[in-house]
């Protein structure tokens, strides 16, 4: 799957990070997520991201921002249809220019929730690795620990993986071993995981 408005492939992204952190704080009608760079030795680092997608919206969009007060855009997705499972969500960068976009694979996710991850240079499909956590979590609800991994459609590499901790507050630990992936990108994708996994 190909769209017109990503743009073409650089060899490495301008603002790539290896490993980055995702935390959800459930408020009153928003889910509130801040997302921190890891630092050498593997702790959390500095706020990269925060942001709050309001929950019931209609043609979803979330913002993410460099500080608490949202003064100023980094990044945000979209999705391009209303009221769509299978909506594809684009990705831009605090200025609106394309990062590039994911959706969720509906039909695939009845039984493993699937996604497709596009940016420049990249075209990959994650799923959970786990299928059988993936059908026990369709009917338990409990905050299990689960594992996606995202992988190039052409050499089968691994482009990005996203590890949920078992814990009551959503954590999640965000790796990106292709450099050809920009943080931003991975961060919505991260993202759209948690806020698309109970659709």
């Amino acid at each position: 799957m190909t769209d017109a408005n990503v743009p073409p492939a650089p060899a490495r992204a301008p603002q790539h990070l290896p490993r980055f952190f995702v935390k959800q704080r459930i408020t009153l009608g928003v889910n509130r997520y801040e997302i921190r760079a890891a630092n050498p030795d593997g702790s959390e680092g500095r706020i990269i991201g925060m942001a709050q997608q309001k929950r019931f919206a209609l043609k979803e969009q979330v913002t993410f921002y460099a500080d608490e007060q949202r003064t100023q855009p980094v990044f945000s997705f979209r999705a391009r249809q209303v009221m769509d499972l299978a909506a594809i969500y684009d990705v831009t960068d605090g200025q609106g220019v394309a990062l590039g976009w994911f959706q969720k694979d509906f039909t695939a996710s009845l039984l493993r929730s699937s996604f497709h991850l596009a940016g420049p240079g990249i075209d990959a499909y994650g799923q959970e690795r786990n299928q059988a956590i993936a059908l026990i979590r369709r009917f338990v609800d409990l905050p299990f620990s689960f594992h996606f991994d995202f992988t190039d459609k052409t050499s089968g590499r691994v482009v990005m993986s996203s590890e949920r901790q078992f814990s009551l507050r959503d954590r999640y630990t965000v790796d990106v071993p292709d450099e050809r992936v920009d943080y931003r990108l991975a961060a919505a994708m991260a993202v759209g995981l948690d806020a698309l996994l109970g659709r």
